[in-house]
């Protein structure tokens, strides 16, 4: 196997999952097989082949910074459900 119980309980428990025991197992051989698919890949015989990162030329579309006016604060305060006049007011997320 490319990837044991052991190593599926690991990431299960860093990502917070509570998985049953015949959950770890079914899981560790879908992962396995996957695994042992993408392996595969080694097999390949990249001499001459050029390294991509995309399979489409990409190109990045920037445009220049432009000093434009901002949105006026009454505007953008319209926008939100509960405001001060100066803020937003949203429930407090931090004890």
């Amino acid at each position: 196997m490319k990837i044991s119980k052991q190593e599926v309980e690991r990431v299960a428990q860093l990502a917070r999952l509570d998985m049953s025991s015949g959950e770890v197992e079914k899981m560790t051989g879908q992962l396995d097989s996957i695994l042992r698919y993408v392996a595969k890949l080694d097999e390949l015989d990249t001499t001459g082949v050029a390294v991509t990162t995309h399979t489409q030329d990409v190109v990045n579309a920037f445009r220049d910074d432009e000093v434009r006016d901002s949105l006026p604060r009454d505007k953008a305060l319209a926008a939100g459900p509960r405001h001060n006049d100066e803020t937003f007011v949203v429930p407090k997320v931090i004890g």
